[in-house]
């Protein structure tokens, strides 16, 4: 983030994210971030997320209290942003004598807040009630299409209306000259959706990191987990789009009229891309499918 901050001008730096859970100093966070949103001139969109199983393992924390600290650590950054300090912060899992930020964002009353998740009710509801972005993660169209709604019914609920800046998509998307081509040099995301997912259960969802209500939604939308999809089904399920230039456009095209989204993160290289294949796609998106799909 410092690095693109420094070398960079007008572009939107969304850090998706910073993990909040296995965090044991909130205030420095909120510094850091703070920071980086001082050097960019006011650029920073802050993504916060809980992370995954394997995460809390290796952080040592507990998964049970995973959402808990990912709340009390969102609401102390807060804060700190935006209360004068200082001031005491006695909660459940964070305790500060005093919090007195030595920095603040410059955008007021504090850089946008984005949220990725990949089906959990309670996470949008969240990202709702507080109006952030909500980002849906390499899930479904038909189970984003659901969330999306879910958030506007909630929105409702409180009194607005979310605009399509408020949701966006994000999936693995590769372009080649010709849909042959593509569907040949895409193949190297089958890595990048088999073998990082793979081992433990235990690792990925530890007991108690899924609440009761996120298992249950998971079970209703029988869910499959992508390392056992086939090639064709992440794309038909539109966690992988494929293609060339006018099948990418035709697809992302899709993919915003049916959910209203205001961004597409695409994902541009997996695992063994070779370089050629990726710098080839990364060029066609900017070049061609980019500019076809802006509003």
């Amino acid at each position: 983030g410092g690095i693109l901050a420094r070398v960079t001008s007008r572009a939107k730096i969304l850090m998706l994210g910073n993990m909040l859970p296995t965090s044991d100093n909130p205030v420095r966070l909120a510094e850091e971030i703070a920071m980086l949103d001082v050097i960019s001139g006011g650029r920073i969109l802050s993504g916060f997320v809980r992370g995954i199983g394997i995460e809390t393992w290796a952080n040592n924390t507990n998964p049970v209290y995973n959402r808990e600290r990912f709340e009390e650590c969102h609401d102390l950054i807060i804060k700190t942003w935006t209360t004068p300090g200082p001031f005491r912060w006695e909660g459940k899992h964070y305790q500060y004598r005093a919090v007195n930020p030595w920095m603040l964002p410059i955008q007021q009353p504090h850089p946008p807040v984005w949220v990725p998740g990949t089906g959990s009710p309670e996470t949008v509801e969240w990202a709702a009630r507080n109006r952030y972005t909500y980002a849906a993660f390499l899930t479904e169209l038909k189970v984003a299409k659901e969330l999306f709604q879910n958030y506007r019914s909630y929105a409702a609920e409180d009194g607005w209306e979310p605009g399509p800046d408020k949701f966006a998509f994000m999936i693995c998307c590769h372009v080649n000259e010709t849909d042959e081509k593509a569907q040949e040099t895409g193949k190297a995301f089958m890595w990048r959706m088999g073998y990082p997912l793979k081992g433990p259960r235990e690792y990925w969802a530890p007991p108690g990191y899924f609440s009761r209500a996120g298992t249950a939604a998971n079970a209703r939308r029988r869910v499959r987990p992508l390392n056992e999809l086939s090639y064709q089904e992440l794309q038909d399920d539109y966690h992988l789009v494929v293609g060339s230039p006018d099948t990418v456009i035709k697809k992302l095209r899709h993919i915003k009229d049916e959910l209203g989204v205001g961004a597409l993160l695409l994902e541009a290289q997996g695992g063994p891309m070779s370089h050629e294949d990726t710098m080839r796609s990364i060029k066609l998106l900017g070049t061609e499918v980019i500019p076809a799909i802006r509003d």
